[in-house]
């Protein structure tokens, strides 16, 4: 069952049972940034944001080099399999897409910025997929974890949206929606291109700039 190309979600009822606890150890300090890579509880003064856009590998790449991000790491959020394998998610029976978790100091780089980044660097149209990549685990998605998230996030997705449509480029499908559980992904998915420099990157992303706004 594991690897088949899964395009649409799965009633819960149906979704792999999963386990109580991570069933593996990660690794203390990030391998880029001089941080930890278990972050549950963000350093006083500085905010989390996560986002599914494809491939966690390249993705999390993308923000590490962020000026204003602490730690990044890469995780499988938005579905319903507690403490989930990576072959367990690319089966399409756990819900989950692969999510990257930001922690950043918004006095260095707000989220809007992070948002516009995130809209330049993958095409949030091509719903279950990014590129040749198909399944519900490479679905775009902005899980917000505050109010104030949630409106920049739906702003700046219909802005985005409508310059798309200027260009007939598609219609955003992008999930927007309070941050769910997030699980981290084993070791040796984290920070998984500074490890293998020569490693798979796939950003299927339109060419389109994100447009000015005030």
């Amino acid at each position: 069952m594991f690897f088949t190309r899964k395009s649409e979600l799965i009633e819960a009822d149906k979704a792999l049972p999963g386990r109580s606890e991570r069933p593996f150890h990660l690794a203390d300090k990030h391998v880029v940034l001089d941080a930890p890579v278990l972050t549950d509880t963000a350093p006083d003064g500085y905010d989390v944001a996560v986002f599914g856009l494809g491939c966690f590998w390249g993705a999390e790449e993308i923000f590490w080099q962020v000026p204003g991000v602490w730690s990044t790491s890469v995780g499988y959020a938005g579905g319903t399999t507690p403490n989930p394998s990576y072959e367990e998610v690319c089966s399409g029976r756990t819900n989950h897409t692969e999510a990257v978790r930001v922690v950043f100091d918004p006095a260095v780089v707000s989220f809007a910025d992070l948002v516009k980044a995130f809209f330049e660097v993958h095409d949030p149209t091509q719903g279950m997929r990014q590129g040749n990549d198909v399944g519900t685990q490479y679905r775009s998605a902005i899980y917000f974890t505050s109010p104030e998230q949630e409106q920049t996030a739906r702003e700046l997705t219909k802005v985005y949206g409508d310059e798309l449509d200027r260009r007939g480029l598609g219609e955003i499908t992008t999930e927007i929606r309070e941050v769910p559980t997030y699980y981290y992904a084993e070791d040796q998915h984290q920070q998984y291109l500074a490890k293998h420099v020569n490693g798979y990157r796939c950003h299927a992303n339109t060419g389109v700039k994100f447009p000015e706004t005030s």
